[in-house]
């Protein structure tokens, strides 16, 4: 799955290097045998945003892109339209969403969903079916991120909010403490492994996909 990641990443245009960054010797060695770029970090962190951190204090850009390691599907036009978003140095941090038309899909809890205002930034993040009762689509956060460096590392001392807690989503730390994320919605969909079962249906897609 990692391989189908940063393969998935390394076809981006606007990326200038593409790190893994890991605690697991496990998957160290996976991405040694692809070859990949891969970088240990400290075993003491409570969430991907923070080991993401950790190599931005070594690295000199001033954008970041978090590209989590569950979402094999992944596409380099979808890391793209990040970088190109946050162009716009007002923004501090941006994520993707796909609109899924499939409304009998709201209720699982694995499919994070997002409701934003008009002019696209977000006004909520939740396991539950969020708008109640939608009866066209849903829009389904994609699991990646970008960020002004400086930010990032800003954010990542703010203590666990009440709701990001609650939701289990570390991006709602962002919203609770007054910060705004934009997303960008992308026709790109993916399809997160948060569970086996997830495996079978990213397996089941990729052979219909070549399939035709």
């Amino acid at each position: 799955m990692i391989q189908r990641v940063y393969e998935g990443a390394k076809k981006a245009k606007l990326l200038e290097r593409l790190i893994v960054a890991t605690d697991d010797e496990r998957i160290s060695e996976a991405c040694k045998k692809i070859p990949a770029e891969v970088w240990m970090t400290s075993v003491h962190h409570s969430s991907g945003t923070e080991r993401v951190a950790e190599i931005a204090t070594k690295i000199d850009s001033p954008l970041i892109i978090n590209i989590q390691g569950d979402e094999p599907l992944i596409e380099g036009k979808m890391i793209d339209e990040l970088v190109m978003a946050l162009q716009e140095e007002s923004i501090p941090v941006a994520t993707l969403a796909t609109k899924v038309h499939d409304t009998s899909q709201i209720e699982d809890k694995n499919r994070v969903k997002v409701i934003i205002d008009k002019n696209g930034f977000a006004l909520y993040f939740s396991r539950a079916p969020i708008p109640y009762q939608a009866s066209d689509y849903f829009l389904q956060h994609l699991g990646i991120y970008g960020f002004q460096k400086n930010f990032l590392l800003q954010i990542i001392h703010l203590p666990p909010s009440r709701l990001e807690k609650t939701e289990n989503l570390e991006q709602l730390r962002i919203l609770e403490n007054g910060y705004k994320i934009k997303v960008i919605e992308t026709p790109h969909p993916t399809l997160s492994v948060d569970s086996p079962e997830d495996i079978i249906k990213v397996e089941e897609y990729l052979k219909k996909k070549e399939n035709g």
